[in-house]
């Protein structure tokens, strides 16, 4: 299936990069912007993001092995910051 129609990238491009990104070092953070590289291309207009997000994390290979302690899942939200008068926000200066 095709994932990018800008540069040409398949679901089998990304998966392959993932699994040869990981074999050539288990500890490495994968990246959209590295499998990019790995192919020798860049990313163009945007579009394909969502759906090429969703394949690097449907590879077996994609997550990074850790030792006795159980991944974290993808799925989980990260928090937001607390401002000093308790509420939230997304961590701007007031004056914008």
């Amino acid at each position: 299936m095709l994932v990018c129609h800008c540069m040409a990238i398949s679901d089998r491009d990304i998966r392959a990069a993932v699994q040869w990104m990981r074999a050539a070092d288990p500890d490495t953070l994968i990246t959209p912007g590295k499998i990019y590289r790995a192919l020798g291309k860049r990313a163009d207009c945007g579009g394909c993001l969502p759906l090429f997000l969703d394949t690097m994390r449907d590879c077996d290979s994609f997550s990074i092995a850790t030792e006795g302690a159980p991944p974290r899942p993808l799925s989980q939200p990260i928090p937001l910051l607390v401002s000093r008068k308790g509420r939230q926000h997304e961590g701007r200066p007031q004056g914008y």
